[in-house]
Formats: C-alpha cells, structure tokens, sequence
C-alpha cells in the first residue's frame, strides 16, 4: 500500500525560495502541489471585468487581489479573486490568512469541479466566510456562506438579480454584471 506524503506550507515556501518550482503554475491545495489550468481569453476577461467592477463599488474598504496566494493551514491556493482587508501593508512579509479575507471569488470554465470541490473543501475548513463560484457554462453565480465542518451551511444559485456579501451588506452588486451579461 502507498501513500502520498503531505507538503507543508512552510516546505511549499522553501521550494519557491530554492527556485524549484520557478515557471510552473502550481499551487499548494491540502498538502499536494497541484498543476493549475491554464488561463484561457474568455476567463481572464471576465476576471479583469469583475476586479474592475468590484474596486469601483468597494472602493478603498478592500483590497481586490487578483490571482495571488493566500495562506491557509496546509493549502496555499491562488483564488483568481480575493476580496481583502486593507491596507496592502498587511501583507508585506505574508499573504493574506484566512481572518484577512472577506470573501473568494473563483471563475469556473473547466476547473469547475475542482472549484467545487476541493477548493470548496479547503476554503470551508479555513473558515472563510464567504465563496463565489462564477460557473461560466451554468451562467450562474453560486454562493457559498456560513462555513461548518467541510461545508457551507448557506447554499444560493443566482442567474439574475442583486446580490450583498456578508462583509458588506450595504453594497449590491449586480449578479447580471458579475455573469456578464
């Protein structure tokens, strides 16, 4: 019988320092270095949309960052969007943890059962508050919110309408907008 041995973030760390895993996009998800897929015009357009969208309702109360790591406990997974708390000084010598987040955004063309379930999985057992699916071939925004266990307690589908995360409920955005529509 084999079994896979878990990386470490702090060893995930030292394998970026040493150059080892220089021009590969990968990243740390439960202790395993993942491949991650690679970005296709669609995806990358839609992620730049959102992130504009969200800077000009969210204004200076977060940080909008785009495709970069966050820290979690065994994971180092680079969301394409993480809404964070401000200011960029926070994160001078670390990425943001878990208590820095206000909520993920993932955008969902083929990874969308990877989004769904590992990731979903990490983000949960991490304790962020709040999860959006952008599923590009559903067109649907899904929300994931209240996390318990492995899961979020709160599950929500939305083709239309508006929608208020938890960490700002005074700002609605537009679920059209956010699909593109």
């Amino acid at each position: 019988m084999y079994s896979l041995a878990k990386w470490s973030v702090e060893d995930y760390h030292k394998m970026i320092e040493a150059g080892i895993l220089d021009n590969r996009p990968v990243e740390l998800i439960a202790g395993e270095i993942l491949q991650m897929s690679p970005e296709g015009p669609l995806h990358h357009y839609i992620n730049l949309r959102i992130a504009e969208y969200l800077r000009s309702l969210l204004g200076k109360q977060a940080i909008i960052s785009e495709a970069h790591p966050i820290t979690l406990i065994d994971s180092e997974p680079e969301p394409d969007i993480a809404v964070v708390c401000a200011p960029s000084s926070l994160y001078f010598d670390h990425h943001p943890y878990p208590e820095d987040i206000y909520w993920l955004i993932e955008i969902a063309d083929s990874t969308l059962s990877k989004d769904l379930g590992i990731k979903k999985t990490i983000y949960a057992n991490a304790h962020i508050q709040e999860y959006w699916v952008i599923a590009l071939t559903l067109k649907t925004l899904k929300v994931f919110q209240n996390p318990k266990d492995n899961d979020y307690q709160i599950k929500q589908d939305y083709q239309t309408g508006f929608i208020s995360p938890l960490s700002s409920p005074q700002i609605n955005f537009s679920v059209d907008t956010l699909l593109g529509k």
